[in-house]
């Protein structure tokens, strides 16, 4: 199963040095941004599985609501907000302008690890609300009950659009996670673009009820391609 992705907005350091730590030790695929800026130049091409945002940035005191807003107009990753803002104000304020969680300084890295776990979980029932089904095991996947046959490529593209559900993957990203020996030099193994719509194409096939106006595997045209939720 692919590793989720977080992005670390921080400022501090040492704090940034223990969180990447922490979270790549468990598993996670691991960026850092130090201001908001470069944090928005980040999430203009990129879409993390979730990201930890201090409120505090060099910019202002209001840089990291600032950034909030930011990421709430141009996806739904979750967010958990990292602070040393630990009056009720503040949390009430953050999850009314849409944090999933959030965690006051000092913490507990093993605080940290299970909240980044939890929120993750719970961003994954929209699969369930689409009624798919995908048994990693066994390898089978199924949809309103019925078992449907996929090939190991579609099988892992569905994987990782399900991933992360209403998350935009782009064409590159999807040709580095299901071709990653895909080396120009290498005739046989090369894929590109056409590859990718090829499996989306397929993929629609056995999952769309109606293929030409799909409602699971979804064209985010200029972007890429997500799972509908």
């Amino acid at each position: 199963m692919r590793a989720a992705s977080i992005l670390i907005c921080e400022d501090d350091a040492r704090i940034v040095g223990l969180l990447e730590d922490a979270l790549s030790t468990s598993g996670y695929r691991v960026k850092t941004a130090g201001t908001m800026e470069e944090a928005k130049s980040m999430l203009t091409t990129w879409v993390p599985d979730l990201i930890l945002l201090d409120i505090i940035l060099p910019e202002s005191n209001e840089a990291g609501w600032e950034l909030l807003r930011f990421i709430r107009k141009r996806s739904s990753v979750p967010v958990i907000l990292v602070s040393a803002l630990s009056r009720a104000d503040d949390r009430v304020r953050g999850l009314r302008a849409g944090a999933d969680d959030f965690i006051s300084k000092p913490f507990h890295l093993e605080e940290v690890l299970a909240r980044v776990e939890a929120v993750l979980r719970r961003a994954q029932p929209a699969i369930t609300g689409l009624e798919l089904t995908i048994d990693d095991l066994r390898k089978q996947v199924s949809i309103a009950g019925r078992t449907i046959s996929l090939s190991p490529k579609e099988y892992q593209l569905l994987k990782l659009l399900a991933s992360s559900p209403g998350r935009v993957f782009t064409t590159a990203e999807i040709l580095k996670e299901l071709w990653p020996s895909n080396l120009e030099s290498d005739v046989k193994t090369y894929a590109d673009a056409q590859d990718v719509q090829k499996y989306v194409y397929l993929l629609r096939k056995k999952l769309e009820i109606d293929p030409q106006k799909p409602d699971l595997v979804i064209t985010v045209r200029g972007f890429g391609y997500r799972l509908g939720v």
